[in-house]
């Protein structure tokens, strides 16, 4: 079949439409931004479509000729009227493929009670609303409701990963004794893929969920055996409101405050199946649907070896700053401050690379980490992401990826990496990484900090911060390649290269 991706970007686009080449399918995919689709391993076997879904006519060029359309976009952590906006991209694509006679589309809303649909919290009425739109277009459509998806890289995952590896004892709001049903993602995946092929007469909402019904504070639980954790006693506590609770897992978890609080709006009532006449049109996968912990294990083994496909870290943050950097004659009249270092290092240029592409996360910054922790907690308290989203993958980045509280907006692979602040700062600011070979065996290290300050506050904020610059900037240039020399010798330790020790070249390179 021709199949359009929309939100091949997103967690659940980016693993359905590889998915979906591989059986076959000429798919294409529309973004804003094919560069975060540059490094992808799968994006030389789809069609990529640069447009913007608020686009009407963008729209239409993207669904001319398609069969299937799959509609896997939504605006989680987007604030103000995204509502509206949401209605908009929506009447959008429902308009262009009843106009371009599509056969078929496939939708990923909300599991929600059945309540009036202003009764619930706005995202997941903003989902309800978006499927009536489809369903209203004309065109066959399938309007799938899920609840919590497990899998390794989901939000919902990494909330209930870190509120119970983070917290010994857990005070939380009353909603932790409500009924959820999880559903694995590699399900979620199955169900999405399997509907491009149902008969056209079907077109309504279906409920979907994994086989097993818990209370929020089980699933606590369940994550907490299959990681080997000693269970978390849980008190539920009726002072803590959705709003606090939000603010309570902006805290303690990496989820920014932004997504905190439409995952926790949605888990105020008991979120359940009510059908499963799913099961009449796509039969259950081979083996049946996987269970609550065995997801988590699935998550878990994914990410013990750094194979997660697609994370909630790398979906666009809402007011985060997405301009390119300026090229230097770009500058000219307007005030810009820079901070260069440069270093000398004995190891080859491709370890000192491997150090640099592998920064953050679990690695760090290489100088001063109370420093960066504190900066990141600032972070958090005013509404950002935070230093604790981390990586993808511990070794290799790509363009377009979150790196903490960065994003990787230039990635040319063994020599120049430029990371985009997504942290709050009056003003725009990079981080740029340079490696060069010395023509002798050794590498040149160059490191260059680029800010650009918003009126006074900027001015004020970059002064301020200039003390910390000696101790940051150049504590990460001398480590870092530091690093690189003593992983050097490691190597060539290893390979039983000359008799001295270890330790002595180790201290040395130091």
């Amino acid at each position: 079949m021709r199949i359009l991706v929309t939100g091949s970007t997103g967690y659940i686009g980016g693993r359905l439409a590889p998915r979906l080449a591989e059986a076959g399918h000429h798919v294409r995919v529309l973004v804003r931004d094919p560069l975060k689709l540059r490094d992808a391993p799968w994006a030389d076997d789809v069609d990529v479509m640069t447009g913007d879904l608020a686009d009407a006519a963008a729209v239409a060029r993207a669904v001319e000729g398609i069969d299937v359309v799959y509609y896997l976009v939504h605006a989680m952590g987007a604030r103000g009227d995204f509502e509206n906006m949401e209605l908009t991209v929506a009447h959008n694509v429902a308009d262009a493929a009843a106009a371009a006679g599509v056969k078929r589309i496939v939708y990923l809303g909300g599991l929600h009670p059945a309540v009036p649909v202003d009764e619930l919290s706005r995202h997941l009425r903003s989902r309800a609303k978006v499927g009536e739109v489809l369903l209203g277009s004309g065109v066959p459509t399938i309007a799938f409701q899920a609840g919590v998806v497990i899998g390794s890289g989901s939000a919902s995952f990494e909330m209930i990963r870190h509120l119970t590896e983070v917290l010994p004892y857990m005070p939380a709001p009353k909603w932790v004794r409500n009924f959820i049903q999880p559903i694995a993602v590699r399900d979620v995946l199955y169900y999405l893929t399997a509907a491009a092929s149902v008969p056209p007469e079907v077109s309504r909402t279906f409920d979907i969920g994994g086989p097993d019904v818990l209370r929020y504070g089980q699933m606590m639980n369940g994550y907490a055996v299959e990681a080997g954790l000693r269970q978390r006693p849980i008190a539920s506590l009726p002072v803590l409101t959705p709003w606090l609770a939000s603010q309570w897992v902006n805290l303690v978890t990496p989820i920014p405050r932004a997504l905190a609080v439409p995952i926790i709006e949605s888990l105020q009532f008991d979120c359940v199946v009510s059908e499963d006449d799913i099961r009449a049109l796509i039969p259950d996968p081979e083996g049946g649907l996987t269970g609550y912990r065995a997801a988590v294990r699935l998550a878990l083994a994914r990410m013990n070896d750094g194979e997660v496909e697609t994370s909630w870290q790398n979906s666009t943050v809402a007011g985060a700053p997405s301009n390119l950097i300026p090229s230097d004659p770009d500058w000219s009249g307007h005030t810009v401050f820079t901070d260069l270092r440069e270093q000398h290092s004995s190891a080859p240029v491709e370890k000192l690379w491997d150090v640099v592409e592998g920064i953050g996360g679990e690695n760090g910054w290489y100088s001063f980490p109370l420093g960066w922790a504190l900066r990141g907690w600032a972070d958090k308290l005013v509404g950002g992401v935070g230093l604790r989203r981390g990586r993808r993958n511990a070794s290799k980045l790509a363009v377009g990826e979150a790196l903490d509280f960065w994003r990787v907006e230039t990635l040319e692979r063994g020599r120049f990496l430029r990371l985009r602040a997504e942290m709050k700062v009056p003003g725009l600011a990079w981080l740029e990484m340079t490696t060069t070979s010395d023509g002798a065996g050794g590498s040149h290290y160059r490191q260059r900090a680029v800010f650009f300050p918003t009126g006074l506050g900027g001015r004020l904020y970059w002064y301020a911060i200039l003390p910390f610059h000696g101790v940051i900037f150049s504590g990460m240039a001398n480590r870092i390649t530091a690093v690189a020399a003593v992983r050097s010798i490691m190597a060539r330790n290893d390979q039983g290269a000359g008799p001295e020790s270890l330790q002595s070249k180790a201290d040395q390179a130091s």
